[in-house]
């Protein structure tokens, strides 16, 4: 398996096309490469090589389940994948970039999608678009961003 391809999956959320090339990403998704993806990551352990978790919020992430967590201070969106099909594709390469599988606005187009991806990713269950995560800052306090 090589990280650098475009895998088209079923996230734990929804649809989306992962990748631990962000050029490559954003240039299937016709999305400028400044603006950042989420990072999905199999487990707490591939978390603590991405960032250092403030101990007041440990718990909170550690239960959290579809829920993504900004992290100001590396200017860095994480998701954190804790069982699942997903996360048993994601544990082989610890991380990945990850982005919903539709042109930017759009809804899921398996068309558009599979064109995209080098690599399509099939579960017994298919490919269905499912609510996006629940977006929070991380800091002093906890902030809802979605």
């Amino acid at each position: 398996m090589d990280p650098s391809k475009i895998y088209l999956t079923q996230t734990d959320t929804t649809v989306g096309l992962c990748s631990q090339n962000s050029e490559a990403l954003a240039k299937a998704k016709g999305r400028s490469p400044q603006k950042p993806f989420l990072v999905t990551c199999a487990g707490l352990r591939e978390l603590k090589k991405l960032t250092r978790v403030l101990k007041k919020h440990r718990k909170t992430i550690r239960r959290a389940e579809k829920t993504t967590f900004v992290y100001p201070d590396k200017n860095i969106a994480i998701r954190v994948v804790h069982s699942g099909d997903y996360y048993e594709f994601l544990k082989k390469f610890g991380w990945m970039y990850s982005t919903s599988a539709n042109r930017s606005g759009g809804n899921f187009d398996f068309e558009f999608a599979s064109g995209v991806a080098d690599v399509l990713v099939l579960t017994k269950e298919g490919y269905k678009e499912g609510a996006p995560s629940k977006i929070i800052r991380l800091g002093k306090k906890l902030k809802k961003l979605r």
